[in-house]
């Protein structure tokens, strides 16, 4: 019987709002190991799939092959120039994904601060679907999410010294 237990929430998934990590948690004055930030996800919230959303570049095709390779699924929208700032919002096709996906997975995990997915945070944790809203960190979360996730919300920031990107050292320095 505890077999089947730990079957039942072995098969979550993740959506990540990839630009709003990415840029979230540069203004705290890091960057993450995605390899070790998937790793993560795998251990502690047993994550079998995780999709990330991000506006396509052909420039970062390295970063993108990167990130297959450590175990996340890429899923692009064509990005916008607007007035040197480029955009790549992905929060329809998050969503979307979410509830393609949503008779697939046992329970979600939602990585991003941005309160427009407010609705669809309210939906899966109505449903018993929602395992937890990761937000880069308290400062760069919508109160609207700290609502809707209460106890479920944890921060990205509380996981530097788990997932933070080291330079590799040379023998040199």
């Amino acid at each position: 019987m505890n077999q089947v237990a730990n079957d039942k929430i072995s098969n979550n998934y993740a959506f990540i709002d990839g630009q709003n990590l990415y840029l979230a948690v540069l203004e705290l004055g890091w960057k993450i190991d995605f390899k070790r930030f998937r790793t993560y996800l795998k251990e502690k919230y047993n994550v079998s799939k995780a999709y990330m959303f991000m506006g396509f570049l052909p420039s970062n095709q390295e970063l993108y092959n990167f990130l297959q390779t450590a175990g996340f699924i890429l899923v692009f929208k064509p990005i916008l120039k607007e007035k040197n700032r480029v955009k790549g919002n992905v929060d329809a096709e998050l969503v979307l994904q979410a509830m393609i996906d949503f008779k697939e997975y046992d329970k979600a995990v939602i990585i991003t601060g941005d309160g427009d997915f407010y609705c669809l945070i309210k939906y899966l944790d109505s449903n018993d679907k929602l395992m937890r809203v990761l937000a880069p960190s308290p400062d760069n979360c919508s109160s609207l999410l700290t609502k809707i996730a209460g106890k479920k919300i944890a921060f990205v920031s509380d996981l530097r010294n788990k997932i933070e990107y080291k330079k590799k050292r040379t023998p040199q320095g």
